[in-house]
């Protein structure tokens, strides 16, 4: 926010030197086991096409496959699994290329009330047209696309009007009528053979959405109805990520899961259908295990004696697991992913986008593991920061905060606003000196600089505030390169922030938001505003 700064009365504890100075070296000693991969995505690549492959052999005429979670950019995985490719699900892909349509589908709701995804800050419409283009570019074309539970709702209908005007097969699918318990319409010509049928060429259908609730397995299931009334013995599979089935119940990177979803109301469990026609325990979510009888008779229904599964686990086909190469390593970046998934719901319920019950599950979660937000290594840092600035009169307009950045090296670097700059654009310079070698001393930006930008605007652009957010540092900066050999060695170490974690003790301005996510760095924030002001300016 462009005032920066903690709110007034809020006091962090002061924390002492030598307690300081230990959690600086349990930080690098940590960081030290991070470095090391716990993850291996060539070997999971390998395993996991097998085991699809093995998979579409027990259905050689058809298999439809539900694809959960992000096919790009997956980055909750890469996090709880360090070595995991976020962009492997595609990589996948493209080796199955020669075998799969692919269906994507999206919710109509989700176009019209324009729900977001978190980690890119972009809508659902929005994500699925960029989703298109990148399978687009890397030679994997999207067969159909799916509006489900679609109303005529007008931004469905807009949305749907400019894919086809693009020459792109759009279908539409209604609420499925009798759904969940009258088996005989909802298994009909009322139910699923109300719907299109869309034709595919390949033996397998892989069917993705932008994220849950896309309406995946109601278009896998009115396919299939359609196969079967052809003569084609289809069958389906699930392919999800997490839970990770072969894990136990509290690994944290399963706790990490139901942290990922803690407002979604999903937890984990022993699959019971499974322990009991194998006596294994086998990991699920609530969801899936709830799901299954209702799934196994609409199944058994379509197919007959083609059903073959005797639980929700065996439905699945990821293997996972076999790419986990240090239990250690994943354990303790699985733990930290549950620590900044608390701070991400606290900030949420201020700012009214979750309720009540996903922070108390939140905080249900981190004692389950014995988990302190101090056990970010970070936050301690920002918030001695804030002190400090509070201690030196910095700041802005009579409002402190703190910033702390840890590289990949186990270096912290920390920085505080000031009349002229947001804190996370002062750690970011901070860190970028650090990484070039360039004396604290030497200005990457000089004040006439940061000054002219800020009479820009204030002035010109009629902001109210002048400070500085990060995005508008990073332009000044590369606006300079020319006349400073100092900022260009900076500039050149911008790639090596991304991985890097970040707290912040007030919650980001847009501006330092989108900056810091376009550097790819782990931001986590203290739920506190940076300003008064309802409206950001």
């Amino acid at each position: 926010m462009s005032r920066g700064g903690h709110q007034s009365g809020v006091v962090y504890n002061v924390w002492h030197y030598e307690w300081f100075c230990f959690i600086i070296v349990e930080a690098r000693l940590k960081y030290q086991k991070m470095n090391r991969l716990g993850f291996d995505s060539q070997v999971y690549l390998r395993e996991q096409a097998k085991a699809i492959k093995q998979r579409l052999s027990l259905f050689p005429e058809k298999l439809y496959l539900e694809f959960g979670g992000k096919i790009l950019n997956d980055f909750h995985a890469a996090r709880v699994l360090p070595g995991y490719d976020p962009n492997i699900k595609v990589k996948l892909l493209q080796e199955l290329s020669s075998h799969l349509d692919i269906i994507l589908c999206i919710y109509a709701g989700d176009i019209e009330r324009r729900k977001q995804r978190a980690d890119f800050g972009i809508t659902y419409d929005a994500d699925t047209l960029k989703l298109i283009d990148d399978l687009n570019e890397r030679n994997l074309k999207v067969t159909a696309l799916v509006i489900t539970r679609y109303e005529e709702q007008v931004s469905a209908r807009i949305f749907k009007n400019k894919l086809e005007r693009q020459g792109i097969r759009v279908f539409t699918h209604r609420y499925t009528r009798g759904y969940p318990t009258d088996i005989d319409t909802i298994v009909s010509e009322e139910g699923y053979g109300a719907n299109q049928f869309i034709e595919t060429s390949k033996p397998l259908v892989i069917v993705i959405g932008p994220g849950p609730g896309s309406g995946k397995l109601a278009t896998c299931l009115s396919q299939l109805y359609h196969e079967h009334k052809r003569g084609v013995k289809a069958g389906f599979s699930k392919f999800e990520t997490f839970p990770i089935w072969d894990l136990p119940l509290k690994h944290p990177v399963n706790v990490a899961y139901e942290a990922a979803t803690a407002d979604l109301g999903d937890f984990n469990l022993v699959d019971p259908y499974h322990l009991e026609a194998y006596n294994q325990r086998a990991i699920n979510y609530n969801r899936d295990v709830e799901a299954f009888p209702l799934l196994k008779r609409i199944l058994s229904r379509i197919a007959g004696n083609g059903f073959v599964y005797k639980s929700p686990t065996e439905m699945g086909v990821n293997v996972v697991s076999k790419g986990i190469i240090d239990d250690e390593v994943v354990r303790e970046a699985a733990r930290q992913e549950i620590i900044r998934r608390y701070f991400r719901y606290q900030c949420e319920y201020i700012l009214g986008f979750t309720e009540q019950a996903t922070l108390e599950r939140a905080e249900l979660l981190m004692k389950e593991l014995n988990l302190r937000p101090e056990d970010r290594v970070v936050v301690p840092l920002a918030r001695s920061a804030a002190v400090e600035a509070q201690k030196k009169g910095k700041g802005n307009n009579g409002i402190f905060v703190g910033a702390a950045l840890e590289l990949h090296d186990g270096r912290m670097v920390k920085g505080y606003n000031s009349p002229l700059m947001h804190a996370a654009s002062s750690a970011v310079l901070n860190a970028l000196k650090q990484l070039a070698g360039i004396p604290d001393h030497i200005h990457l930006l000089s004040p006439s600089v940061l000054e002219q930008a800020a009479y820009l605007k204030e002035n010109i652009l009629g902001g109210k505030a002048i400070s500085l957010d990060l995005t508008e540092v990073l332009t000044c900066l590369a606006i300079t390169v020319a006349t400073s050999p100092a900022t260009q060695l900076a500039l050149d170490k911008l790639k090596e922030l991304k991985g890097c974690e970040m707290h912040l003790t007030h919650m980001p301005a847009s501006g330092d938001e989108t900056g810091l996510r376009r550097l790819g760095i782990n931001l986590t924030s203290d739920p506190v505003f940076a300003s008064k002001n309802l409206f950001p300016d």
